[in-house]
C-alpha cells in the first residue's frame, strides 16, 4: 500500500508554487491536505482570506496530486492535530516556512516521519510564493536583535542603554502577535497602504508612534517598534530615561549587513496566546537593567567587528537579563527549542517581548529548516 502523506496550510491565492509543493509531497505517497480555516488564518495573520473555506477546499481537491482534503478543526499553527491522529499518516510534509519544533515533537511522539520540502518548481516555471504575489504591500517588518525593554522608561531610568534593530523585507508573511512589530506594521498599512512614503524615517516613525499611542494609552508601545520598521539597515537606538532615543547610530554598510543576514536564523514558535501577560512576575531592577545595557553595547561592537561568537554570547547574556526582569517572556515551547539548537549556536533570543513568535539564533553554521531574512537597505 502507498504511504499516507499529510500537508497542512492556508492555500489562499492558489499558484504554481502550491501545485509544485503538492506534486513533491505526492511523490512520497497518497497526499492528504488539511487547510487552515478562515478563523485560524485570521488568528495567525490578522487578515481575511481572499478565498473562503469552501472556495479553497474546492480548488485544492481539484488538483490531481491530492487524494483528499478538508478544513482542519483546530486553531493556531497546530490546528491539524485531531485530523492527523485520525488519518495516521506515515509522512508529515512541510516547507521551511511551515517547519516548527512543535511539529517535529508532534511527529516524534506519534511515530510520523517529518520531511521538509526542497521547494522544487515545475520545470520551466519560476518559484512562486503567496507573499511574493502580495508584494503590492512593501511595508517591512522589524527584528529586535538585542536590548529589548530598554526603550521603556521604567527600565531605562535605572540605566541608559541601546536597543538594536533591523528593518527586514516582507519576503514572507510573519505571524501576528509574534514579536515582529506586526501591530505597528498594521497601523503603518492603515496610514500609508502599500509602502512607506518619501520622507525622513525618524519623523515618519514619530508619526506612527503617536498614532499607535494616542492620549490615554495605558501601555505605551515602545518606539523601537516604529523606528525598527522605518529606519533602514541596522540601527542602535540609544535611550536615556524616556520613550524616544536621545540618539541613533545607523549602519548601511553592505559588508556588515551581509554579516548579520548570513549569521541570523529564525525558527517559528507558537504565537503569543490571547491572554498572555508578559508583566506577570515582573522584577525590574537596576542590576538587571545594567546587565542588559552592557551586553547590548558589547553585541553592537561585536557586529561592527563581524565577530559572530561575541555577538551570540552577548545576545544570550542580554536575553538572560531580560528573563531576570520578565520571567514570563519564555514559554515551554521556547525552552524546548533552545535546547534543540543550543549546540549549534553561539546565542539566542526571542523576537519582541516573548511569549511566542520566533526564536532568533546566531550561528555561522547552517541551522536546518530555519528562516532567513533580508535587511532593507534603502
Amino acid at each position: 500500500m502507498a504511504k499516507k502523506v499529510f500537508v497542512s496550510g492556508c492555500y489562499d491565492m492558489l499558484h504554481s508554487g502550491h501545485v509544485a509543493f503538492f506534486e513533491e509531497a505526492a511523490s512520497h505517497g497518497d497526499l492528504y491536505v488539511g487547510l487552515g480555516s478562515d478563523q485560524t488564518i485570521w488568528g495567525l495573520k490578522a487578515r481575511k482570506t481572499i478565498n473562503n473555506n469552501a472556495e479553497r477546499l474546492y480548488m485544492v481537491k481539484a488538483i490531481k496530486f491530492v487524494k483528499d482534503a478538508w478544513i482542519n478543526s483546530g486553531s493556531g499553527i497546530m490546528d491539524f492535530e485531531k485530523e492527523v491522529l485520525e488519518l495516521k499518516p506515515d509522512i508529515f510534509f512541510v516547507n521551511t516556512d511551515g517547519y516548527t519544533p512543535a511539529k517535529l515533537e508532534f511527529c516524534k511522539k506519534h511515530n510520523i516521519e517529518l520531511v521538509v520540502s526542497k521547494r522544487i518548481p515545475s520545470p520551466g516555471l519560476p518559484e512562486r510564493s503567496t507573499t511574493a504575489l502580495r508584494q503590492e504591500c512593501r511595508i517591512p517588518y522589524r527584528v529586535e536583535l538585542c536590548g529589548g525593554w530598554l526603550d521603556q522608561p521604567f527600565v531605562n531610568k535605572d540605566c541608559p542603554g541601546p536597543v538594536l534593530t533591523i528593518s527586514i523585507m516582507p519576503d514572507m508573511e510573519f505571524n501576528h502577535r509574534s514579536g515582529m512589530a506586526t501591530s505597528s506594521r498594521k497601523k503603518a498599512i492603515e496610514l500609508w497602504q502599500s509602502e512607506i512614503p518619501v520622507g525622513d524615517p525618524e519623523q515618519l516613525a514619530k508619526t506612527l508612534f503617536c498614532v499607535e499611542n494616542p492620549p490615554g494609552t495605558e501601555r505605551i508601545s515602545g518606539s523601537q517598534d516604529q523606528l525598527g520598521l522605518l529606519m533602514p539597515g541596522l540601527n542602535k537606538l540609544n535611550y536615556d530615561n524616556g520613550y524616544w532615543p536621545v540618539s541613533i547610530d545607523s549602519v548601511l554598510d553592505d559588508e556588515i549587513l551581509n554579516f548579520v543576514e548570513n549569521n541570523l536564523w529564525l525558527v517559528q514558535l507558537p504565537q503569543r496566546e490571547d491572554n498572555y501577560d508578559v508583566f506577570s512576575g515582573m522584577n525590574v531592577n537596576p542590576e538587571s537593567s545594567r546587565k542588559l545595557a552592557s551586553a547590548t553595547e558589547a553585541a553592537w561592537q561585536a557586529i561592527l567587528n563581524k565577530d559572530v561568537r561575541a555577538w551570540g554570547e552577548n545576545t544570550r547574556t542580554a536575553f538572560e537579563a531580560q528573563l531576570e526582569m520578565f520571567p514570563n517572556m519564555i514559554t515551554p515551547a521556547a525552552k524546548s527549542a533552545i535546547e534543540t539548537y543550543r549546540d549549534l549556536t553561539y546565542g539566542w533570543k526571542l523576537t519582541g517581548a516573548g511569549g511566542g513568535g520566533y526564536l532568533c539564533l546566531i550561528s555561522d553554521r547552517e541551522i536546518p529548516n530555519a528562516i532567513k531574512i533580508r535587511i532593507r537597505k534603502k
